[in-house]
């Protein structure tokens, strides 16, 4: 039994991940900096409560084709346990680009864009208005895309993010 090229990529993806989640939610620990996890934004003081972030996916940029979730996603974290992600897109009725939500069940699926087994959680019409709010429950991978056109928008529109929520928010 042995370990194929994929596989092995994989591993080092989701092991890299870690370490970086890790790392970013210690650095302001070991260098007095201040990354503030409400906006996530690293210019300002840490989040001083235990309450859930709401967090816009994209920030102003929103749910929509041609943008990089997951260099928006490696940029935005740490995510914790309980923060809520709120997935904006227009409707079908205001706009010709249709979007959804789905959740991938695990990192190949991810990276092949890979909607066999994956959970369809926002429809085209959910992301109006307030957006389709989403809140990361477990301590565990959550592995986003849009479905649109057989998985184009998650293949060629970088519609694909993962994130990994830490499981408490560090005070100092």
């Amino acid at each position: 039994m042995g370990f194929s090229a994929d596989k092995i990529m994989i591993l080092i993806v989701v092991t890299a991940s870690m370490f970086i989640t890790v790392s970013v939610a210690n650095r302001d620990r070991y260098y007095g900096g201040g990354g503030n996890y409400t906006t996530h934004c690293p210019c300002h003081s840490l989040n001083s409560t235990n309450q859930p972030n709401k967090i816009i996916v994209g920030g102003s940029e929103h749910w929509h084709y041609g943008f990089n979730y997951s260099v928006w996603a490696f940029q935005n974290n740490p995510f914790y346990v309980n923060d809520v992600l709120v997935f904006k897109y227009d409707p079908p009725s205001k706009s010709p680009f249709k979007h959804n939500v789905y959740l991938l069940p695990d990192m190949w699926s991810y990276l092949k864009c890979d909607f066999s087994r994956a959970k369809l959680i926002a429809t085209t019409t959910q992301g109006g208005g307030e957006g389709f709010k989403f809140v990361l429950k477990k301590w565990k991978p959550y592995y986003f895309a849009c479905g649109i056109h057989e998985g184009i928008h998650c293949r060629d529109g970088g519609m694909k993010f993962f994130v990994m929520p830490m499981l408490r928010r560090w005070h100092y």
